[in-house]
């Protein structure tokens, strides 16, 4: 079985429907609303109630998928409409957070042409009908860490006190981890295209 083959068996789930209007989409759909909102609380460093929703946020991205297994809500929208929203939350976040000086611009710099790259990899991919690529453990342990360290520098610089200071600087190596982990992601799936791509040419 060749990694075309393979592809385009994983790329979407076998209960995946072409259907739009589902609950966990309306959940993604929602989460997408709460950025603008997310992104001026923190930018004028309302950081409490921008905590809140982004908690908020996080806790919804696992109650969609949970619906979505549990009563057979998987679709093909949803699949792609899942990971846009967690891409926009932590980019549009980073962006607040270098706002408000919390975190440092070069960082938002090497997130921002990640999520580019891979935009452009969809694009290209979409033209020899593929879907998203599956998703691997590095890409999911990167954006888990930076959904945990984000909201953890938005509490150590909500406060004073030396604990505050030293959550901040472990919530900074817990960030520079995840956009490590993000980084390798985007390499193997790179990779990952360019082979599909290399496979679609030999076909012809």
């Amino acid at each position: 079985m060749t990694l075309k083959d393979l592809t385009v068996e994983s790329k979407y789930s076998p209960e995946a429907k072409d259907t739009i209007w589902t609950v966990p989409n309306a959940i993604s759909l929602m989460r997408i609303a709460c950025i603008p909102f997310i992104t001026v609380l923190v930018s004028q460093r309302h950081l409490v109630l921008s905590l809140l929703l982004i908690l908020v946020s996080a806790l919804s991205d696992g109650v969609d998928g949970y619906i979505a297994r549990r009563f057979n809500q998987v679709s093909k929208a949803g699949q792609i409409l899942d990971p846009i929203a967690d891409r926009m939350l932590i980019f549009f976040t980073i962006l607040a957070l270098g706002v408000s000086h919390i975190l440092p611009w070069w960082l938002l710099i090497v997130v921002g042409l990640r999520d580019l790259l891979m935009g452009g990899l969809i694009v290209v991919l979409a033209q020899y009908d593929y879907g998203p690529l599956p998703v691997h453990f590095a890409g999911k342990t990167g954006t888990a860490l930076l959904m945990i360290g984000i909201p953890a520098l938005i509490v150590a610089d909500a406060w004073a006190g030396p604990e505050f200071r030293v959550l901040h600087l472990i919530s900074l190596a817990i960030v520079l981890w995840g956009v490590v982990f993000y980084w390798y992601a985007g390499v193997l799936y790179l990779r990952q295209g360019i082979s599909l791509m290399r496979e679609e040419h030999d076909h012809e």
